[in-house]
């Protein structure tokens, strides 16, 4: 405890109504002085002697508590931290500082450990909230540890005064350098089919190129060379509707402290523009309108149907100008438009002279570079002059076996089809029977509707980049017209086209990763009834392999805890899925080398220093404590304030002016005043 003792001004009438008062006698004081008054001084003592009075002065007498100045320490221990030998050398700096703090009793030691998040390294952020209870003239300063990558600076540096000098100790060797790779530009979604532009860029402190790859959806990579430093363009195709997960690497440079930033990524939505369909009807029959009205039902559907109701050979009187009928454009659309349309349907096609031998070469062609195909199989398909006896045969997943089965039948879901998207939801117990349908023996693909006997009704299969879907029967038109109460037609023919356009959520082998915070949930979609052993790559490089739990039939699900942001990779029975946890580019990951220049203008503006120390066996700079405005740092010593703070636990006051007594002085003044006036 120490003794003080103070002049103490507490007005009875409050300071507004003083210096009112104050202001009133002034101005009146004044125009005496101005008209010659005599008493003037006598006058001026009497207004003094009630102006004191009125602030009450006091002498007090104050037993003192000094009370120690707060200094905070801030630790980065974010994933950058975790890179060399920074960790050790944060913790050998934390342990000099913390041991100099606690043995000064004048000093109150508040420490904080920070980890990164999304937004990065917020060190300022955590100095604030740390002493945002502590009175501004308790703090002496304060020190952050780190390896000087903090995103949190603010550009107005000037709130940062009131925290006293902030010094900071970097840790970590400032000559190791890194590459990494980053995306500058990647836009949020894009037609499907068409090309969005991407801009990446390598920074790499030894290399002038480095090589990167470039992949979606887990596909095979491309590889392109870039240079270092540069913004490259980089157009990507996009593949197909909803997320598309473009992954860019680069390879280890010469110098580098981590893998993790070697790899980045980001999520295309992947838009439709218009679904362009090819329907060729055989001849008419009754599933002709119901094809055509479900296709023009959806807007996003461009339809071009076309019906061959005789063929060339066929002779008709009727003059030309009187037909409203008009050649079919074969050359046109299986030679010149072919590639246009996303998808082709025969609808019981009689093969003809219409469609020469060298047109469906060309469709077969088009099925393996990556187009669609479906057939409803009517009783043609099992004769002569099947579409199986042309060189569409050779990407067909089901061929006749010449034989037309008549009489009323229910279709069933298969095995497989209970597994498989397309059909898997479908209720098939309450479908309406059909009366015809074409055997046929299954040679690829899967089987996921059969009519008696198991004989083969709906087939799928991939070939080549395309894909492939039979119906054999002509009779699925029932279901649409409700006969003995129908069936899920517009639904079964949906998903159908939705699975032939390569749909993500229609496929049937399928892996999905998704990051939930601390969780990262692996899902598998299959035909199997057991799922292939799952590993999951973290942006480190290390691998987790969690176990799969069923969870419904051909779906299992795994989960694993995890800790850091960035790109995490699955793969399971030659199936990849790439996931984001956090931003694209994480700032932890955009610069990664030790460096005093983010924070060496905080230093300046506060009155700080900035010290390095590049391994573990280095010392701590000195901590002296200074008084409040003198410098706060040296070549090896920081300086923590001494603001002489204190708490009153005693006072005695003594009024200085009583009031009789300044009664008195007033009316002697006063008396003296009329005095003198009077003579």
């Amino acid at each position: 405890m120490t003794e003080a003792g103070r002049i103490s001004l507490d007005p009875l009438l409050g300071w507004p109504v003083l210096w009112a008062l104050l202001a009133v006698c002034l101005l009146a004081f004044a125009a005496y002085v101005r008209w010659r008054g005599r008493a003037w001084l006598t006058r001026a003592a009497a207004l003094t002697v009630l102006a004191a009075a009125l602030a009450n002065p006091a002498y007090v007498r104050e037993e003192r508590e000094p009370l120690p100045s707060v200094a905070a320490v801030v630790v980065d221990r974010s994933e950058s931290m975790s890179f060399g030998q920074r960790t050790d050398i944060a913790d050998a700096a934390l342990a000099e500082v913390r041991a100099t703090i606690e043995a000064d009793p004048s000093l109150e030691l508040r420490l904080i450990e920070t980890d990164s998040s999304a937004d990065g390294t917020n060190l300022v952020a955590s100095l604030e909230g740390l002493m945002s209870d502590v009175p501004r003239d308790r703090v002496a300063g304060a020190i952050m540890i780190t390896d000087g990558q903090v995103h949190d600076v603010p550009e107005d540096l000037g709130r940062l005064a009131e925290l006293g000098s902030i010094h900071s100790i970097i840790t970590g060797d400032p000559d190791s350098g890194d590459r990494r790779i980053s995306l500058v530009q990647s836009p949020d979604f894009g037609i499907v089919g068409e090309e969005a532009q991407f801009i990446v860029r390598v920074d790499d402190p030894v290399a002038e190129s480095a090589s990167v790859s470039v992949s979606i959806n887990g596909g095979t990579p491309e590889r392109i060379t870039v240079q270092t430093g540069v913004d490259t363009p980089l157009p990507i195709e996009i593949e197909r509707r909803g997320d598309n997960i473009v992954v860019v690497e680069t390879p280890e440079g010469e110098q580098e402290l981590t893998m993790a930033n070697n790899r980045t990524a980001a999520t295309l939505s992947g838009v439709r523009d218009r679904l362009r369909v090819l329907l060729i009807t055989g001849k008419p029959n009754a599933a002709g309108r119901v094809w055509r009205d479900l296709l023009k039902s959806d807007p996003s559907v461009d339809l071009v149907h076309f019906t061959i109701l005789r063929p060339p050979f066929k002779q008709d009187v009727t003059p030309l100008e009187e037909m409203a009928l008009i050649a079919f454009p074969t050359e046109e659309l299986f030679e010149g438009k072919l590639d246009e349309f996303d998808l082709i349907i025969f609808d019981q096609y009689e093969r003809r002279t219409v469609i020469t031998m060298s047109y469906l070469g060309n469709m077969a062609r088009y099925v393996a570079d990556g187009g669609a195909l479906l057939i409803a199989a009517g009783e043609d398909f099992a004769g002569p002059a099947s579409l199986a006896n042309t060189p569409l045969a050779g990407v067909l997943p089901a061929l006749p076996t010449g034989a037309i089965e008549v009489g009323e039948f229910k279709p069933e879901l298969s095995d497989t089809g209970r597994r498989h998207t397309i059909t898997q939801t479908l209720d098939g117990d309450s479908w309406g029977s059909w009366v015809r349908y074409v055997g046929a023996t299954a040679e690829a693909g899967d089987v996921l509707m059969t009519a008696r006997n198991g004989d083969p009704l709906l087939i799928v299969d991939r070939v080549g980049e395309g894909r492939v879907a039979q119906i054999m029967s002509g009779q699925i038109w029932l279901w649409a017209r409700g006969y003995d109460g129908g069936g899920p037609f517009a639904e079964l023919i949906r998903r159908m086209v939705h699975w032939l356009m390569k749909e993500p959520e229609l496929e049937e082998r399928q892996l999905r990763l998704e990051a939930q915070g601390d969780t990262v949930r692996a899902t598998l979609r299959t035909l199997s009834n057991n799922a292939p052993p799952l590993t999951i790559e973290t942006p480190d490089g290390q691998t987790m392999e969690p176990r799969w739990q069923a969870v419904g039939p051909g779906e299992f699900a795994a989960e694993a805890p995890i800790d850091r942001l960035g790109l995490f990779r699955a793969r399971s029975g030659g199936l990849e899925a790439v996931t984001l946890n956090g931003p694209a580019n994480p700032k932890e990951y955009a610069a990664l080398e030790a460096t005093p220049d983010v924070l060496r203008p905080v230093a300046t503006r506060t009155g700080g220093g900035v010290f390095t120390m590049d391994r573990p066996g280095d010392f701590a700079p000195d901590i002296r404590r200074v008084a409040r405005n003198a410098n706060a740092e040296g070549s090896d010593w920081l300086g923590l304030r001494e603001r002489g703070a204190y708490a009153v636990r005693s006072s005695t006051s003594l009024p200085l002016l009583p009031g009789l007594l300044g009664a008195g002085l007033i009316i002697l003044f006063l008396l003296l005043a009329w005095r003198r006036e009077g003579r």
